[in-house]
């Protein structure tokens, strides 16, 4: 992990597009300004983190939706056969 020291107003540059600008601090707590190009995302940990949880949940099959898909192809297996 780089540690840097900044002062309000001041910048870090990450690669050639993104821009992160401290606008204040006060006692522990630190405003950012961060510029990014939109095919950038950019959210806070606690969020990334929210997104990531239901993308995976999301992403996860039930094993009941699993058998219904079975049968329902069978079914449809089973109907064209018979024409």
């Amino acid at each position: 992990m780089l540690i840097i020291t900044r002062k309000t107003g001041e910048r870090i540059t990450i690669g050639d597009n993104i821009v992160v600008t401290i606008i204040e601090v006060r006692g522990s707590m630190v405003k950012l300004g961060i510029e990014a190009p939109r095919s950038v995302s950019v959210h806070r940990q606690e969020i990334y983190d929210r997104i990531r949880e239901q993308n995976i949940k999301a992403a996860e099959i039930e094993e009941s939706d699993l058998t219904m898909a079975v049968s329902i192809l069978n079914r449809n297996i089973s109907d064209g056969d018979s024409k």
